[in-house]
């Protein structure tokens, strides 16, 4: 007997997709609805910095699936169609079109979108550009040429990537940080210092613990001018300053919302039959012990599927490790690159020292091979593992170990002749 139920998705990236891939893999035959404002079918985001930015793939590789699975598997996706607003108490979303649709579970993967930079000029000039969607990332690589000036607003993982692709160009790049160093909330002095010292060795100059007073331009802008009055020549401006939950949505129809759309661990929001994953949703982890928004790929991966089956009422608990990824230039030989994979989660001064596994100097010509690792009394937070593979399982492992409150012997930690799954504390 088919399903006469109506699942609703809002948010057409990742998220959203996978969690409409999940309900049909999970068996179900109802109506599913994916709303998408913008004019594309669902993509990844992850190759808007990278791949497609270093000219390595194809556009079409990073959408989420080909244009007619959405047919074949019965998804009425909606591109170009916006949900404007949510009637919890008659089970309605409100269209911008003028149209009411009535749900019978409601998924929010409305994901985020870029901070603004507030200052003169950036408004208003041709030339200023920010990365979220697939057009932004076709404008940035259009700018990106040999002996351009590109100067990149904030030393994120979106900066840094844009400055890895920029100077795989040829361009000459220039990065404006108010920090002292790079993902330095994220990462603390001891391994933020290791990507300053990478984009440095490869070409791209930092001005950190600097503000922007203003961007100057007739129509285009042209220059960066700092707070001591430095003015750094532009062709072309990437601001990369974060980004934001969209939670509008949630906010008006009266969802709880606490720096995302707050959920417990089986993603359901404060009304039981909405529910929110990917960037949007602050999430209660089981093992971390509170609730944690993820800004990365890997939460939309494994969110969107883990939602939709908590809305088909299987027993959910997600609490999957947090996850990301970053390639920054060429790691073959007689290059000095850095592809690498971090597992785990430290909230900024939560660690009391970074163990180091391997080398961490950046030198001319060669690629750095280590491990990090994020530690506090003993136990393991979170690790990072840099141009060495095959090592997550036991990264994982010891950051699980590590937030259940067992600690590690240090010494054998740091040394890469033991493997790292003797290091894993036993049950």
């Amino acid at each position: 007997m088919t399903d006469t139920r109506t699942f609703v998705i809002v948010g057409g990236g990742l998220a959203g997709a996978k969690a409409a891939e999940t309900l049909r893999t999970e068996g179900f035959d109802g109506r599913v609805v994916l709303f998408e404002a913008d004019a594309e079918r669902p993509y990844e985001r992850p190759p808007l910095s990278k791949d497609l930015l270093l000219g390595k793939s194809e556009r079409e590789k990073a959408f989420v699936h080909p244009s007619n699975w959405y047919g074949e598997n019965n998804v009425d996706l909606r591109t170009e169609q916006e949900v404007t607003g949510i009637d919890p108490a008659a089970h309605e979303v409100e269209l911008s079109d003028g149209g009411r649709l009535t749900y019978d579970k409601l998924l929010l993967a409305t994901g985020s979108s870029p901070r603004t930079l507030d200052v003169p000029g950036a408004d208003r000039l041709d030339g200023v550009l920010y990365l979220r969607k697939l057009r932004d990332s076709d404008r940035i690589a259009a700018a990106l040429k040999p002996g351009t000036n590109i100067v990149i607003i904030g030393a994120g993982w979106i900066g840094l990537e844009i400055a890895a692709a920029a100077r795989h160009h040829g361009a000459n790049v220039t990065v404006v940080e108010a920090l002292r160093l790079p993902l330095h909330r994220v990462l603390g002095d001891e391994v933020a210092r290791i990507f300053a010292n990478l984009h440095t060795a490869n070409g791209v100059v930092f001005h950190f613990g600097a503000q922007v007073r203003e961007l100057t331009g007739t129509d285009r802008v042209t220059s960066v001018v700092l707070a001591d009055g430095t003015e750094l020549p532009a062709d072309a401006v990437v601001i990369g300053v974060g980004i934001r939950p969209n939670v509008e949505l949630a906010e008006r129809a009266g969802l709880e919302v606490d720096n995302g759309v707050v959920t417990d661990a089986a993603l359901r929001t404060s009304n039981a039959d909405i529910h929110a994953a990917g960037d949007v949703a602050s999430a209660f982890h089981p093992l971390l012990g509170q609730r944690v928004r993820v800004e990365h790929w890997s939460a939309a991966l494994n969110g969107g599927p883990a939602a939709a089956r908590s809305m088909l009422g299987q027993d959910v608990s997600y609490e999957k490790v947090p996850y990301f990824f970053t390639d920054q230039y060429d790691t073959s030989p007689g290059m000095t690159g850095i592809g690498m994979e971090y597992s785990g989660y430290v909230e900024p001064g939560g660690y009391d020292q970074v163990v180091f596994r391997g080398d961490p100097e950046i030198k001319a010509g060669s690629s750095p091979e280590f491990v990090a690792f994020w530690v506090k009394d003993g136990r393991v937070l979170a690790g990072m593992n840099v141009n060495v593979w095959d090592v997550q399982d036991d990264i994982v492992a010891l950051v699980k170990a590590g937030y259940a409150g067992k600690a590690v012997d240090l010494e054998k930690l740091a040394d890469p002749g033991v493997p790292l799954k003797e290091v894993v504390p036993q049950a």
